[in-house]
């Protein structure tokens, strides 16, 4: 008999982060036991041993799934990628880089689940943020910029661990960098968000894969494209079958 399909799939986009990501994962393993769930890592075409040091793991941690792009994509695609593939209901994401803390995930499922049947995405907000100034002030610019045109209510949308269910994200219109616009994208949809404060940790490996002028840059073409899409919305309120 075929396996049923897990409760959660954790979803992790990766590139580069051969130093990284096989303590994540072993995280990972560690903060959902006793769960049900499966591990995705997204592989965006690295250019180091992160492909094969996460397959190597595949018989220590049953619950993993390795996918790789042939070509690199971007974080945004590699996150659609492994949340297409994915199995699980609700869909736990965090940065592949190791500064989320995957003990933090299991608090943002359960929230979720405990919601309302509306509620639908459960981000999380990073306190005691372990950046540089530089980048924390860029931050704290970016996220009140965008919070005042949108009215998305979050803090921190940078923040890469948030779970959500799978089927609202499908009905979201897809572009680059949309998993920095996924609250706004869901109220957009007459859904229901919510945040929890969760930790951050210092980058042990690799280096970022951002500047503050590049983000920057990305940010206001995407803040118009959002805005546009939010004036061109019609919910049509309750729907029922004759």
């Amino acid at each position: 008999m075929a396996k049923s399909p897990p409760h959660i799939s954790v979803v992790v986009p990766v590139f580069d982060e051969e130093g990284a990501a096989p303590g994540l994962a072993r995280e990972i393993a560690k903060a959902f036991e006793g769960r049900d769930y499966e591990m995705i890592f997204v592989d965006d075409h690295s250019r180091d041993g992160t492909r094969a040091a996460l397959s190597a793991l595949k018989n220590e941690i049953p619950q993993l799934r390795v996918l790789s792009h042939a070509k690199n994509s971007g974080q945004s695609r590699s996150i659609r990628t492994g949340i297409l593939a994915a199995r699980g209901d609700v869909i736990v994401t965090l940065d592949g880089d190791g500064q989320n803390d995957p003990a933090d995930g299991p608090g943002l499922v359960d929230a979720l689940v405990a919601g309302s049947p509306d509620l639908v995405l459960v981000g999380g907000e990073r306190v005691k943020r372990q950046d540089s100034a530089a980048k924390r002030m860029a931050s704290r610019i970016g996220n009140g910029v965008r919070k005042r045109l949108l009215k998305d209510t979050a803090n921190d949308t940078g923040c890469g661990l948030k779970a959500f269910r799978r089927e609202a994200f499908l009905r979201l219109p897809y572009f680059d960098h949309i998993h920095r616009y996924l609250p706004a994208l869901m109220m957009r949809e007459g859904y229901k968000v919510d945040f929890r404060p969760v930790n951050h940790r210092h980058r042990q490996t690799g280096r970022s894969k951002y500047t503050n002028l590049g983000r920057l840059w990305a940010s206001l073409s995407d803040l118009y494209g959002v805005m546009w899409l939010q004036s061109r919305s019609r919910l049509p309120g309750a729907v029922e079958e004759l």
